[in-house]
């Protein structure tokens, strides 16, 4: 496929050019009334030439006149070949024989919807983004591809089922995922959008994900799973906490001299700390006040 880079169109003041098509109609009245007028003693052909020439090229001069809006362009095309881009905004004229059409370069914004696809695990889930784009080359926009945006729906669904396969909705610690990993995520689908687009002469300034929920039929599923999941978490600390508030209250009832406990007594002891310290209910101590025989 030929592809087609942007250039910059020939052009003139409109102004300036209004001037001259004003004149020219100017003349053309001009000479029309020396043919018609009856004060004339002879009929005065070469009058009516001249005023049928520059009346003529009045009507010709006219379509060349357009306007281009602020962050729109203009592509001209003459007799089907591409002969450049308008891009600053004003009053102009080209060449009245070339074809204009108006490309938008405003910044926009695609909502899509919200698909169902699996991610790395094969867990079917409901993701939908949100795309910020700019046309930045006209020619590419206009002739390469058929239709600029719909090509950008259409690329931009794609890009989010090849981004899901790659990343898992959920996952462990250090290591990447949709719902864990939001930033990294974005660049990862920003750069996967601007590969398809570039060739419709798209520029992707963000891409985030707008919409992120796992699949009704394995939601509540997944829900327990993750309430699973925190409690495995919390009950984790938990222990961890316990073991080193056990260890330092050995530690220092040795150093200090306190009570001198033999294995037995320290096993004892640090099942009573541990059953205290990861129970969920409140413990309820024993006190031992001693043995009535010796």
């Amino acid at each position: 496929m030929k592809q087609v880079a942007e250039k910059s169109a020939f052009k003139i003041n409109g102004f300036a050019m209004l001037v001259v098509a004003l004149a020219l109609l100017a003349f053309s009245a001009w000479e029309g009334w020396r043919f018609f007028s009856v004060l004339g003693l002879r009929t005065d052909w070469g009058a009516l030439v001249w005023g049928v020439l520059a009346f003529v090229a009045f009507l010709i001069l006219l379509p060349g006149f357009f306007t281009v809006q602020p962050n729109q362009a203009k592509v001209l095309v003459f007799f089907g070949k591409y002969t450049g881009s308008v891009r600053d905004d004003g009053f102009w004229w080209a060449n009245p024989f070339t074809g204009k059409v108006a490309v938008s370069l405003r910044v926009r914004n695609f909502n899509s919807d919200v698909l169902k696809v699996n991610d790395r695990h094969g867990n079917p889930i409901e993701i939908g983004t949100v795309v910020v784009w700019q046309v930045v080359d006209t020619a590419k926009a206009v002739f390469d591809v058929d239709d600029y945006e719909e090509f950008v729906r259409v690329q931009v669904e794609t890009a989010i089922r090849a981004l899901a396969s790659r990343y898992p909705y959920d996952a462990e610690e250090h290591e990447l995922s949709l719902r864990g990993s939001p930033d990294a995520v974005a660049r990862a689908l920003t750069e996967e959008v601007q590969e398809r687009l570039k060739v419709a002469g798209v520029k992707v300034l963000e891409a985030r994900i707008s919409h992120l929920a796992y699949a009704p039929e394995i939601a509540q599923a997944m829900l327990r799973r993750q309430q699973a999941q925190a409690v495995i978490s919390a009950r984790r600390l938990i222990v961890d906490a316990a073991v080193g508030m056990v260890q330092q209250a050995l530690e220092h009832l040795e150093r200090e001299n306190v009570v001198k406990l033999d294995e037995e007594k320290k096993a004892a002891m640090v099942n009573n700390l541990m059953v205290v310290l990861t129970g969920e209910q409140s413990a309820s101590p024993i006190i031992n006040t001693g043995t009535l025989y010796g």
